[in-house]
Protein backbone atom coordinates (compact mmCIF):
# COMPACT_ATOMS: atom_id res chain seq x y z
CA UNK A 1 0.00 0.00 0.00
CA UNK A 2 1.20 3.50 -0.85
CA UNK A 3 1.34 5.58 2.34
CA UNK A 4 2.66 8.76 0.66
CA UNK A 5 0.57 11.85 -0.02
CA UNK A 6 0.41 12.72 -3.72
CA UNK A 7 1.38 16.04 -5.25
CA UNK A 8 -2.05 17.66 -5.12
CA UNK A 9 -2.54 21.38 -5.51
CA UNK A 10 0.14 23.96 -4.94
CA UNK A 11 2.01 23.48 -1.66
CA UNK A 12 1.09 27.07 -0.84
CA UNK A 13 -2.58 26.10 -0.61
CA UNK A 14 -1.89 23.08 1.60
CA UNK A 15 0.30 25.27 3.82
CA UNK A 16 -2.54 27.76 4.22
CA UNK A 17 -4.77 25.10 5.75
CA UNK A 18 -1.96 24.13 8.11
CA UNK A 19 -1.46 27.77 9.06
CA UNK A 20 -5.18 28.03 9.76
CA UNK A 21 -4.88 25.10 12.16
CA UNK A 22 -1.91 26.70 13.94
CA UNK A 23 -3.84 29.97 14.17
CA UNK A 24 -6.82 28.20 15.77
CA UNK A 25 -4.56 26.53 18.35
CA UNK A 26 -2.91 29.84 19.11
CA UNK A 27 -6.30 31.46 19.70
CA UNK A 28 -7.42 28.48 21.79
CA UNK A 29 -4.27 28.79 23.89
CA UNK A 30 -4.99 32.41 24.72
CA UNK A 31 -8.39 31.48 26.10
CA UNK A 32 -7.02 28.31 27.76
CA UNK A 33 -4.75 30.35 30.03
CA UNK A 34 -7.79 32.03 31.58
CA UNK A 35 -9.67 28.74 31.77
CA UNK A 36 -6.93 26.91 33.66
CA UNK A 37 -6.26 29.76 36.09
CA UNK A 38 -9.97 30.22 36.82
CA UNK A 39 -10.25 26.63 38.11
CA UNK A 40 -7.24 26.71 40.41
CA UNK A 41 -8.12 26.67 44.14
CA UNK A 42 -8.61 30.24 45.37
CA UNK A 43 -8.80 31.62 41.84
CA UNK A 44 -12.23 33.12 42.44
CA UNK A 45 -10.48 36.04 44.12
CA UNK A 46 -8.85 36.93 40.83
CA UNK A 47 -11.35 35.56 38.27
CA UNK A 48 -14.84 36.34 39.55
CA UNK A 49 -16.37 36.50 36.04
CA UNK A 50 -18.13 33.16 35.77
CA UNK A 51 -19.87 34.31 32.59
CA UNK A 52 -16.52 35.14 31.02
CA UNK A 53 -15.22 31.73 32.05
CA UNK A 54 -18.04 30.17 30.05
CA UNK A 55 -17.55 32.51 27.10
CA UNK A 56 -13.84 31.68 27.06
CA UNK A 57 -14.66 27.97 27.32
CA UNK A 58 -16.94 28.17 24.27
CA UNK A 59 -14.27 29.85 22.14
CA UNK A 60 -11.50 27.57 23.45
CA UNK A 61 -13.39 24.37 22.64
CA UNK A 62 -14.51 25.50 19.20
CA UNK A 63 -11.01 26.68 18.24
CA UNK A 64 -9.05 23.76 19.73
CA UNK A 65 -11.32 20.97 18.50
CA UNK A 66 -13.77 21.91 15.76
CA UNK A 67 -11.54 24.31 13.81
CA UNK A 68 -8.09 22.82 14.50
CA UNK A 69 -9.01 19.26 13.55
CA UNK A 70 -11.00 20.26 10.46
CA UNK A 71 -8.20 22.58 9.33
CA UNK A 72 -5.82 19.61 9.46
CA UNK A 73 -8.39 17.61 7.52
CA UNK A 74 -8.17 20.45 5.00
CA UNK A 75 -4.43 19.81 4.73
CA UNK A 76 -4.99 16.11 4.00
CA UNK A 77 -7.75 16.93 1.53
CA UNK A 78 -5.63 19.45 -0.33
CA UNK A 79 -2.88 16.86 -0.80
CA UNK A 80 -5.19 14.55 -2.76
CA UNK A 81 -6.96 17.19 -4.87
CA UNK A 82 -5.38 17.23 -8.35
CA UNK A 83 -4.14 20.55 -9.67
CA UNK A 84 -6.61 22.36 -11.92
CA UNK A 85 -8.06 25.83 -12.24
CA UNK A 86 -11.56 24.83 -11.15
CA UNK A 87 -10.33 22.89 -8.10
CA UNK A 88 -7.93 25.68 -7.19
CA UNK A 89 -10.67 28.34 -7.24
CA UNK A 90 -13.03 26.25 -5.10
CA UNK A 91 -10.34 25.34 -2.59
CA UNK A 92 -9.14 28.92 -2.17
CA UNK A 93 -12.72 30.11 -1.75
CA UNK A 94 -13.27 27.38 0.87
CA UNK A 95 -10.11 28.44 2.72
CA UNK A 96 -11.00 32.13 2.90
CA UNK A 97 -14.47 31.28 4.16
CA UNK A 98 -12.97 29.02 6.84
CA UNK A 99 -10.43 31.68 7.85
CA UNK A 100 -13.13 34.37 8.09
CA UNK A 101 -15.27 32.11 10.27
CA UNK A 102 -12.32 31.24 12.53
CA UNK A 103 -11.50 34.89 13.22
CA UNK A 104 -15.19 35.70 13.65
CA UNK A 105 -15.66 33.01 16.30
CA UNK A 106 -12.75 34.43 18.31
CA UNK A 107 -14.05 37.99 18.00
CA UNK A 108 -17.57 36.97 18.98
CA UNK A 109 -16.35 36.65 22.59
CA UNK A 110 -16.16 40.45 22.66
CA UNK A 111 -18.92 41.44 20.21
CA UNK A 112 -22.60 41.61 21.09
CA UNK A 113 -24.63 40.21 23.95
CA UNK A 114 -25.88 36.70 24.48
CA UNK A 115 -25.33 33.98 27.04
CA UNK A 116 -22.89 31.11 26.41
CA UNK A 117 -24.35 27.61 26.22
CA UNK A 118 -22.05 24.68 26.99
CA UNK A 119 -23.70 22.29 24.56
CA UNK A 120 -21.94 19.07 23.67
CA UNK A 121 -19.73 19.00 20.56
CA UNK A 122 -20.36 22.62 19.51
CA UNK A 123 -20.76 25.02 22.45
CA UNK A 124 -22.30 28.29 21.32
CA UNK A 125 -22.59 31.96 22.15
CA UNK A 126 -26.15 33.11 21.61
CA UNK A 127 -25.02 36.04 19.52
CA UNK A 128 -25.77 36.72 15.83
CA UNK A 129 -22.10 37.41 15.11
CA UNK A 130 -21.13 33.99 16.50
CA UNK A 131 -23.75 32.16 14.43
CA UNK A 132 -22.77 34.00 11.25
CA UNK A 133 -19.12 33.16 11.90
CA UNK A 134 -19.62 29.46 12.56
CA UNK A 135 -21.96 29.27 9.55
CA UNK A 136 -19.31 30.82 7.29
CA UNK A 137 -16.70 28.40 8.63
CA UNK A 138 -19.07 25.47 8.05
CA UNK A 139 -19.73 26.57 4.48
CA UNK A 140 -16.02 26.66 3.77
CA UNK A 141 -15.50 23.16 5.16
CA UNK A 142 -18.52 21.87 3.23
CA UNK A 143 -17.05 23.12 -0.06
CA UNK A 144 -13.65 21.63 0.71
CA UNK A 145 -15.07 18.28 1.81
CA UNK A 146 -17.23 17.83 -1.30
CA UNK A 147 -14.30 18.74 -3.56
CA UNK A 148 -12.01 16.36 -1.67
CA UNK A 149 -14.49 13.47 -1.76
CA UNK A 150 -14.78 13.50 -5.55
CA UNK A 151 -11.03 13.93 -6.05
CA UNK A 152 -9.96 11.35 -3.47
CA UNK A 153 -12.39 8.81 -4.89
CA UNK A 154 -10.77 9.14 -8.32
CA UNK A 155 -7.24 8.92 -6.92
CA UNK A 156 -8.06 5.85 -4.83
CA UNK A 157 -9.68 4.09 -7.79
CA UNK A 158 -6.73 4.90 -10.05
CA UNK A 159 -4.31 3.44 -7.49
CA UNK A 160 -6.16 0.14 -7.49
CA UNK A 161 -7.22 0.65 -3.87
CA UNK A 162 -3.65 0.99 -2.62
CA UNK A 163 -3.28 4.70 -1.81
CA UNK A 164 -3.91 5.24 1.91
CA UNK A 165 -4.14 9.06 2.12
CA UNK A 166 -6.79 9.22 -0.62
CA UNK A 167 -8.81 6.47 1.12
CA UNK A 168 -8.72 8.32 4.44
CA UNK A 169 -9.42 11.67 2.76
CA UNK A 170 -12.49 10.10 1.16
CA UNK A 171 -13.76 8.60 4.43
CA UNK A 172 -13.19 11.85 6.35
CA UNK A 173 -15.08 13.78 3.66
CA UNK A 174 -17.91 11.26 3.80
CA UNK A 175 -18.24 11.61 7.58
CA UNK A 176 -18.14 15.43 7.40
CA UNK A 177 -20.80 15.51 4.66
CA UNK A 178 -23.00 13.11 6.68
CA UNK A 179 -22.49 15.28 9.76
CA UNK A 180 -23.62 18.38 7.87
CA UNK A 181 -26.63 16.48 6.55
CA UNK A 182 -27.46 15.40 10.12
CA UNK A 183 -27.26 19.02 11.24
CA UNK A 184 -29.67 20.18 8.52
CA UNK A 185 -32.03 17.27 9.24
CA UNK A 186 -32.12 18.04 12.96
CA UNK A 187 -32.79 21.72 12.21
CA UNK A 188 -35.67 20.88 9.88
CA UNK A 189 -37.19 18.36 12.29
CA UNK A 190 -36.85 20.52 15.42
CA UNK A 191 -40.27 21.16 17.06
CA UNK A 192 -41.14 24.83 17.48
CA UNK A 193 -41.39 24.63 21.26
CA UNK A 194 -37.76 23.61 21.86
CA UNK A 195 -35.43 26.47 22.82
CA UNK A 196 -32.27 27.36 24.71
CA UNK A 197 -29.86 24.65 25.86
CA UNK A 198 -32.14 21.80 24.78
CA UNK A 199 -32.44 23.21 21.24
CA UNK A 200 -28.69 23.17 20.59
CA UNK A 201 -28.15 19.86 22.35
CA UNK A 202 -30.58 18.14 19.98
CA UNK A 203 -29.34 20.19 17.00
CA UNK A 204 -25.72 19.08 17.36
CA UNK A 205 -26.16 15.66 18.95
CA UNK A 206 -26.35 13.53 15.80
CA UNK A 207 -23.97 15.72 13.81
CA UNK A 208 -21.42 15.75 16.63
CA UNK A 209 -21.44 11.99 17.07
CA UNK A 210 -21.06 11.49 13.32
CA UNK A 211 -18.16 13.95 13.15
CA UNK A 212 -16.19 11.92 15.71
CA UNK A 213 -15.72 9.21 13.08
CA UNK A 214 -14.01 11.76 10.80
CA UNK A 215 -11.68 12.67 13.65
CA UNK A 216 -10.85 9.02 14.30
CA UNK A 217 -10.05 8.36 10.64
CA UNK A 218 -7.72 11.36 10.60
CA UNK A 219 -6.08 10.09 13.79
CA UNK A 220 -5.45 6.66 12.27
CA UNK A 221 -3.89 8.15 9.15
CA UNK A 222 -1.58 10.21 11.36
CA UNK A 223 -0.61 7.15 13.44
CA UNK A 224 0.26 5.10 10.36
CA UNK A 225 2.25 7.88 8.70
CA UNK A 226 4.09 8.84 11.90
CA UNK A 227 5.05 5.22 12.55
CA UNK A 228 6.43 4.77 9.05
CA UNK A 229 8.16 8.15 8.84
CA UNK A 230 9.86 7.60 12.22
CA UNK A 231 11.31 4.27 11.12
CA UNK A 232 8.71 1.80 12.43
CA UNK A 233 6.83 -0.76 10.38
CA UNK A 234 3.16 -1.71 10.45
CA UNK A 235 2.63 -5.43 10.93
CA UNK A 236 -0.32 -5.87 8.58
CA UNK A 237 -1.11 -6.60 4.97
CA UNK A 238 -2.17 -3.53 3.00
CA UNK A 239 -5.65 -4.93 2.36
CA UNK A 240 -6.21 -5.40 6.09
CA UNK A 241 -5.56 -1.72 6.70
CA UNK A 242 -7.97 -0.80 3.90
CA UNK A 243 -10.75 -2.97 5.26
CA UNK A 244 -10.22 -1.81 8.83
CA UNK A 245 -10.49 1.83 7.75
CA UNK A 246 -13.65 1.09 5.77
CA UNK A 247 -15.13 -0.79 8.73
CA UNK A 248 -14.20 2.12 10.95
CA UNK A 249 -16.29 4.56 8.91
CA UNK A 250 -19.17 2.12 8.25
CA UNK A 251 -21.18 3.09 11.39
CA UNK A 252 -21.73 6.54 9.85
CA UNK A 253 -24.19 4.85 7.50
CA UNK A 254 -26.50 4.53 10.51
CA UNK A 255 -26.88 8.31 10.83
CA UNK A 256 -29.73 8.71 8.30
CA UNK A 257 -31.33 5.49 9.59
CA UNK A 258 -31.53 6.91 13.11
CA UNK A 259 -33.21 10.08 11.86
CA UNK A 260 -35.68 8.00 9.85
CA UNK A 261 -36.56 5.76 12.79
CA UNK A 262 -36.71 8.31 15.61
CA UNK A 263 -37.68 11.92 16.14
CA UNK A 264 -34.77 14.31 16.61
CA UNK A 265 -36.09 15.34 20.01
CA UNK A 266 -36.36 11.93 21.63
CA UNK A 267 -34.57 9.75 24.13
CA UNK A 268 -34.36 6.99 21.52
CA UNK A 269 -32.48 9.20 19.05
CA UNK A 270 -29.94 10.34 21.64
CA UNK A 271 -29.39 6.78 22.83
CA UNK A 272 -28.98 5.46 19.28
CA UNK A 273 -26.22 7.96 18.47
CA UNK A 274 -24.52 7.23 21.78
CA UNK A 275 -24.55 3.50 21.04
CA UNK A 276 -23.32 4.13 17.49
CA UNK A 277 -20.19 5.80 18.82
CA UNK A 278 -19.83 3.54 21.84
CA UNK A 279 -19.77 0.32 19.83
CA UNK A 280 -18.52 1.62 16.47
CA UNK A 281 -15.87 4.15 17.42
CA UNK A 282 -13.22 1.59 18.34
CA UNK A 283 -13.67 -0.89 15.47
CA UNK A 284 -10.67 0.41 13.56
CA UNK A 285 -8.90 2.44 16.26
CA UNK A 286 -8.21 -0.47 18.62
CA UNK A 287 -6.99 -2.82 15.91
CA UNK A 288 -4.87 -0.35 13.95
CA UNK A 289 -3.59 1.06 17.25
CA UNK A 290 -2.36 -2.40 18.27
CA UNK A 291 -0.70 -2.95 14.88
CA UNK A 292 1.08 0.40 15.12
CA UNK A 293 2.09 -0.29 18.74
CA UNK A 294 3.64 -3.64 17.79
CA UNK A 295 5.56 -1.98 14.96
CA UNK A 296 6.87 0.81 17.20
CA UNK A 297 7.91 -1.60 19.98
CA UNK A 298 9.93 -3.62 17.45
CA UNK A 299 11.49 -0.57 15.81
CA UNK A 300 14.93 0.87 16.66
CA UNK A 301 15.24 4.29 18.27
CA UNK A 302 14.15 7.06 15.95
CA UNK A 303 16.80 9.23 14.33
CA UNK A 304 16.97 13.01 14.79
CA UNK A 305 14.25 14.00 12.32
CA UNK A 306 12.05 11.12 13.45
CA UNK A 307 12.17 11.84 17.19
CA UNK A 308 9.43 14.52 17.29
CA UNK A 309 7.25 12.25 15.14
CA UNK A 310 7.80 9.15 17.28
CA UNK A 311 7.22 11.04 20.53
CA UNK A 312 4.05 12.63 19.19
CA UNK A 313 2.87 9.15 18.24
CA UNK A 314 3.64 7.67 21.67
CA UNK A 315 1.89 10.43 23.59
CA UNK A 316 -1.06 10.45 21.19
CA UNK A 317 -1.70 6.74 21.66
CA UNK A 318 -1.27 6.94 25.43
CA UNK A 319 -3.74 9.82 25.80
CA UNK A 320 -6.26 8.50 23.31
CA UNK A 321 -6.55 5.12 25.01
CA UNK A 322 -6.39 6.68 28.50
CA UNK A 323 -9.40 8.76 27.50
CA UNK A 324 -11.15 5.61 26.32
CA UNK A 325 -10.45 3.85 29.62
CA UNK A 326 -11.70 6.81 31.66
CA UNK A 327 -14.95 6.68 29.66
CA UNK A 328 -15.67 3.36 31.36
CA UNK A 329 -15.66 5.16 34.73
CA UNK A 330 -18.26 7.81 33.83
CA UNK A 331 -21.14 7.94 36.30
CA UNK A 332 -23.09 11.14 36.73
CA UNK A 333 -22.39 14.68 35.52
CA UNK A 334 -18.93 15.35 36.95
CA UNK A 335 -15.38 16.06 35.83
CA UNK A 336 -14.77 12.45 34.79
CA UNK A 337 -16.59 13.39 31.57
CA UNK A 338 -14.12 16.15 30.56
CA UNK A 339 -11.27 13.87 31.69
CA UNK A 340 -12.50 11.34 29.13
CA UNK A 341 -12.85 13.67 26.18
CA UNK A 342 -9.73 15.70 26.98
CA UNK A 343 -7.78 12.46 26.84
CA UNK A 344 -9.27 11.25 23.56
CA UNK A 345 -9.40 14.61 21.79
CA UNK A 346 -5.90 15.61 22.89
CA UNK A 347 -4.75 12.22 21.62
CA UNK A 348 -6.03 13.31 18.22
CA UNK A 349 -4.39 16.73 18.62
CA UNK A 350 -0.98 15.23 19.42
CA UNK A 351 -1.16 12.96 16.40
CA UNK A 352 -2.00 15.95 14.20
CA UNK A 353 0.86 17.95 15.71
CA UNK A 354 3.19 15.15 14.67
CA UNK A 355 1.56 15.04 11.24
CA UNK A 356 2.15 18.80 10.88
CA UNK A 357 5.84 18.29 11.72
CA UNK A 358 6.02 15.47 9.19
CA UNK A 359 4.40 17.45 6.37
CA UNK A 360 6.45 20.65 6.76
CA UNK A 361 9.32 19.48 4.51
CA UNK A 362 6.84 18.27 1.90
CA UNK A 363 5.33 21.75 1.79
CA UNK A 364 8.75 23.29 1.24
CA UNK A 365 9.66 24.28 4.81
CA UNK A 366 12.69 23.23 6.81
CA UNK A 367 12.22 19.98 8.75
CA UNK A 368 11.62 20.21 12.49
CA UNK A 369 14.64 19.33 14.61
CA UNK A 370 16.32 20.24 17.87
CA UNK A 371 15.66 20.02 21.61
CA UNK A 372 12.55 22.18 21.53
CA UNK A 373 10.86 19.90 19.00
CA UNK A 374 12.04 16.81 20.87
CA UNK A 375 10.57 17.95 24.18
CA UNK A 376 7.35 19.57 22.93
CA UNK A 377 5.34 16.29 22.68
CA UNK A 378 6.55 15.27 26.18
CA UNK A 379 5.57 18.61 27.76
CA UNK A 380 2.17 18.73 26.08
CA UNK A 381 1.44 15.03 26.56
CA UNK A 382 2.50 14.68 30.20
CA UNK A 383 0.77 17.95 31.03
CA UNK A 384 -2.47 16.58 29.62
CA UNK A 385 -2.00 13.30 31.50
CA UNK A 386 -1.78 15.26 34.76
CA UNK A 387 -4.74 17.36 33.66
CA UNK A 388 -7.05 14.43 32.98
CA UNK A 389 -5.84 12.56 36.09
CA UNK A 390 -6.77 15.52 38.28
CA UNK A 391 -10.14 15.80 36.56
CA UNK A 392 -10.85 12.08 36.90
CA UNK A 393 -9.99 12.00 40.63
CA UNK A 394 -12.00 15.19 41.22
CA UNK A 395 -14.97 13.68 39.43
CA UNK A 396 -14.76 10.61 41.63
CA UNK A 397 -15.08 13.02 44.57
CA UNK A 398 -18.22 14.55 43.08
CA UNK A 399 -16.83 17.78 41.59
CA UNK A 400 -19.26 18.90 38.89
CA UNK A 401 -18.15 19.68 35.33
CA UNK A 402 -18.31 23.16 33.73
CA UNK A 403 -17.99 25.01 37.03
CA UNK A 404 -15.41 27.50 38.25
CA UNK A 405 -14.29 29.21 41.43
CA UNK A 406 -16.43 28.68 44.54
CA UNK A 407 -19.08 26.88 42.48
CA UNK A 408 -16.78 23.84 42.31
CA UNK A 409 -17.31 23.07 45.99
CA UNK A 410 -13.69 22.34 46.87
CA UNK A 411 -14.35 21.68 50.56
CA UNK A 412 -11.75 19.00 51.28
CA UNK A 413 -7.97 19.05 51.07
CA UNK A 414 -7.97 16.05 48.74
CA UNK A 415 -10.38 17.77 46.33
CA UNK A 416 -8.21 20.89 46.31
CA UNK A 417 -5.11 18.76 45.71
CA UNK A 418 -6.75 16.93 42.79
CA UNK A 419 -7.83 20.18 41.17
CA UNK A 420 -4.37 21.58 41.85
CA UNK A 421 -2.87 18.67 39.89
CA UNK A 422 -5.41 19.39 37.17
CA UNK A 423 -4.35 23.03 37.10
CA UNK A 424 -0.63 22.21 37.03
CA UNK A 425 -1.15 19.72 34.21
CA UNK A 426 -3.28 22.21 32.33
CA UNK A 427 -0.59 24.88 32.59
CA UNK A 428 2.05 22.41 31.35
CA UNK A 429 -0.24 21.49 28.45
CA UNK A 430 -0.70 25.17 27.61
CA UNK A 431 3.09 25.57 27.58
CA UNK A 432 3.35 22.53 25.30
CA UNK A 433 0.74 24.01 23.00
CA UNK A 434 2.58 27.34 22.92
CA UNK A 435 5.81 25.50 22.07
CA UNK A 436 4.08 23.79 19.14
CA UNK A 437 2.69 27.09 17.85
CA UNK A 438 6.13 28.71 18.22
CA UNK A 439 7.90 25.85 16.39
CA UNK A 440 5.41 26.05 13.53
CA UNK A 441 5.50 29.86 13.34
CA UNK A 442 9.31 29.74 13.27
CA UNK A 443 9.15 27.32 10.32
CA UNK A 444 6.64 29.56 8.52
CA UNK A 445 8.73 32.69 9.16
CA UNK A 446 11.86 31.04 7.76
CA UNK A 447 9.94 30.63 4.52
CA UNK A 448 9.56 27.98 1.90
CA UNK A 449 12.40 26.66 -0.16
CA UNK A 450 12.24 24.20 -3.02
CA UNK A 451 9.06 22.14 -2.69
CA UNK A 452 9.87 18.40 -2.91
CA UNK A 453 8.45 16.61 -5.90
CA UNK A 454 5.33 14.56 -5.37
Amino acid sequence: MDFRPIGGLEARDSARWMQLGVLSLGLAGLFAVLLVLSRMPGAESFFPWVDFFRIALVVHVDQSVLIWIQAMAGVVWSLVIPAGSGALIVQRGAFWLALSGTLGIALSAFVGDGAPLMTNYVPVLQRPFFFWSIGIFGLGMALQSVLAFTSAKSVFAASGGMHLPSLVAMTISFAVIMSLAALVTAWLQMPSGVAGQAYYEYLFWGAGHTLQFAYTQLLLLAWLLLALQSGAGVAAKPRWITWLLLLGIAPVLLTPVIYLLYDTVSFESRTAFTRMMQFGGGIAAIRIGLLVLIGVLKAPMAEELGRPLRRSLWMSMLLFFAGGFIALLISGINTIIPAHYHGSIVGVTLALMGLAYMLLPRLGYAPVRGRLADFQPWVYGFGQLLHISGLAVSGAMGIQRKTAGAAQGLDSLSAKAAMGVMGLGGLLAVIGGILFVWIMLRAFWQGRGQVPAG
